[in-house]
């Protein structure tokens, strides 16, 4: 309770460090702010050429499908690994004056989640234009889109919840900064961002390893993922069970790792 007092008081600094990350983020590129719109896009043409023309995908526009799971991905990795160097990238401040060290790396998380917001943007516009796949007999429900408030904010649960993880333990081990990008990369392929959960599903049954499914599940974005795709892909409004898996994940990140942070934040200082 005090902390999110003090965390009250200071949310000026909050503000002032988000808009700064914002405005700096692509500051001295041609494009500027484009290149928010312009990434995910990007890597959208990349992963629907191989996946949908070169190995044959046979979900109903793939690029949907893989670009609303791909949007929140882009978010949660780059709150992982932006948001590990957050603490050591503002060591000045942190060693001169006194603040609340949760500020850094709730900033860069904050700062991401204004960027995936804006890149919805764009999700939308696919949307109106290719339409989406509702499953087979059902129609497009507009009110599932009530639901997209509430999954991104347990997404920013759960990012935040990883930042404060890995923002704490890189004061101590720098090599974790590049240490998470290859964690993140092997994430992805361990989420079904770039294929079907059915997939999945299919392959443990085949295997007799259909009880293993609840394993898969604890990857906490496994849930947000299929939360999102019912939303916007199928147009539907997710099941109370993914919502509620991806709400009780996300708080067990957020806690633990601000767990951790709390408890090597003593020693930052003399660290940085």
């Amino acid at each position: 309770m005090k902390t999110l007092k003090e965390l009250y008081a200071y949310r000026q600094m909050i503000f002032s460090l988000v808009k700064k990350e914002l405005r700096g983020r692509y500051k001295g590129s041609a494009l500027g702010f484009l290149w928010t719109f312009i990434n995910p896009l990007l890597q959208m043409a990349v992963y629907g050429l191989v996946f949908s023309f070169l190995l044959g995908s046979d979900i109903p526009k793939y690029y949907l499908h893989l670009f609303v799971a791909l949007v929140p991905w882009l978010f949660f990795s780059a709150s992982l690994t932006g948001g590990s160097v957050s603490v050591i990238a503002s060591k000045d401040m942190v060693k001169k004056i006194y603040f609340p060290r949760e500020i850094m790396p709730i900033s860069y998380v904050t700062s991401a989640f204004v960027n995936m917001a804006l890149c919805f943007l764009v999700i939308f516009a696919v949307m109106l234009l290719g339409g989406t796949v509702p499953p087979e007999g059902e129609q497009f429900q507009i009110t599932s889109l009530l639901y997209l408030p509430i999954i991104m904010l347990v997404e920013y649960v759960l990012a935040l919840g990883g930042a404060l993880l890995t923002s704490a333990l890189t004061v101590y081990f720098r090599d974790l900064e590049h240490i998470l990008g290859i964690l993140t990369m092997a994430w992805m392929y361990l989420t079904p961002i770039l294929y079907s959960v059915d997939l999945v599903k299919n392959q443990l049954i085949a295997h007799g390893m259909e009880h293993l499914y609840w394993l898969y599940c604890l990857n906490p974005m496994t849930p947000i993922t299929i939360a999102f795709r019912d939303i916007m892909y199928y147009g539907q409004a997710p099941h109370l069970n993914t919502l509620v898996n991806a709400a009780v994940l996300g708080l067990v990140f957020l806690v633990f790792g601000y767990a951790v942070f709390r408890k090597l934040q003593k020693g930052f200082a003399e660290e940085l």
